[in-house]
């Protein structure tokens, strides 16, 4: 069975001849485990690991040169300025891009927000690469997510320009400012995933949107609101790429549970990360519950065995998710988040070999 079958079968919630692998890992983390294993790449990696998800990296920025300050700050094709961070442990370091300045943090009205002069355009971008980039993936199964910093979203994007604090604010003493910076947000992307789905000619086998829902302990706004602001954007994302028949995986970190029914009303394919140990999140009950109507994928933590633990305890997490969430079909196994630098090389292969010794399904 191709990785391509495999994934639609899982995805038709039936059981295939094993459960698809993703593997989500930082740069660091890459380079880390390509030393360690004595590997030239990424790919090389991806086929060892038998992962059955390539990720392209989609659409080329063409547009007016991004600027990049004497001081190494750096912005972004929506003005936000972010400067490189690093933190460091014993053997491992790992860098990041902070936000260091909130363009939008001081405007006061929806007119304001309009006149803004950095809200980019779906013109900045070539995407006549798309198609080739499919095709060098071959069997596997092919995902478009962009990069971390321009991800189809709603929120995120929101937070970045007007600061996580103040637009959680706005959403609810100032909610035409919110409206008017999601709206363009939105506006931006469906226009962004139309071209690409478009230009990919059948080639995306999953595309994939990120936005996080959730906080250790709770949603990060009350579920209503999340329907009257942003539900309508979410479930237009979902309906654009089930007009070209491609399926979508979202992913949110954090105690997202209570929005599932939501999320299954929209459209929604896959939810990705179902991260443990925060409120609400127990595997058991959400495939239990839902498992008939969405798809899950992730499930393992990457905040406590992976970093932390013995290989043992890594094995023992995969075989207590997989017992739950393999029957029926309708899982991908995969971490909560990126693998950092900070995991041992053990602990990953001990993660690996669990995967092979726990995904098969027996017919």
């Amino acid at each position: 069975m191709t990785a391509k079958e495999r994934v639609k079968q899982a995805l038709r919630h039936q059981e295939p001849d094993r459960v698809p692998v993703d593997f989500w890992s930082s740069r660091q983390m890459d380079d880390k485990l390509l030393s360690h294993l004595d590997l030239a790449s990424r790919e090389e990696l991806l086929t060892q690991f038998g992962v059955d998800f390539r990720y392209i990296e989609g659409p080329v920025y063409i547009g007016p040169s991004l600027r990049v300050d004497p001081d190494g700050t750096a912005y972004d094709v929506r003005g936000v300025a972010r400067r490189q961070q690093t933190i460091a442990g014993d053997g491992w370091q790992e860098s990041y891009w902070e936000v260091s300045d909130y363009p939008l943090a001081d405007c006061t009205t929806p007119a304001e927000v309009a006149a803004y002069d950095k809200w980019p355009s779906p013109d900045w971008f070539d995407y006549s690469v798309i198609k080739a980039q499919c095709e060098a993936c071959g069997q596997a199964c092919v995902v478009f997510s962009g990069d971390r910093l321009n991800r189809i979203a709603q929120l995120k994007p929101a937070m970045y320009l007007r600061g996580i604090d103040q637009i959680l604010v706005d959403l609810l003493i100032a909610p035409d400012i919110f409206a008017a910076i999601v709206g363009r947000i939105r506006d931006f992307y469906l226009e962004y995933e139309r071209r690409i789905l478009e230009a990919a000619a059948g080639g995306i086998d999953l595309l994939m949107t990120g936005d996080d829902f959730g906080t250790q302990d709770g949603p990060i706004m009350a579920v209503a609101k999340w329907r009257e602001t942003l539900q309508p954007g979410f479930a237009a994302f979902i309906e654009l790429a089930h007009q070209y028949n491609v399926p979508v995986m979202h992913h949110s970190c954090g105690a997202v549970s209570e929005f599932i029914p939501d999320f299954i009303a929209s459209g929604l394919d896959v939810l990705q990360s179902i991260q443990p140990g925060v409120r609400g999140m127990d595997h058991a009950r959400i495939k239990r519950e839902f498992g008939r109507d969405i798809a899950f994928a992730g499930g393992i933590s990457i905040q406590h065995n992976l970093p932390h633990g013995s290989p043992e305890q890594v094995r023992e997490e995969v075989k207590q998710l997989f017992e739950i969430m393999k029957p029926g079909g309708g899982y991908f196994a995969g971490t909560a988040h990126n693998l950092l630098a900070d995991v041992p090389s053990d602990n990953v292969l001990a993660l690996i070999e669990a995967y092979r010794e726990f995904a098969g399904y027996e017919h």
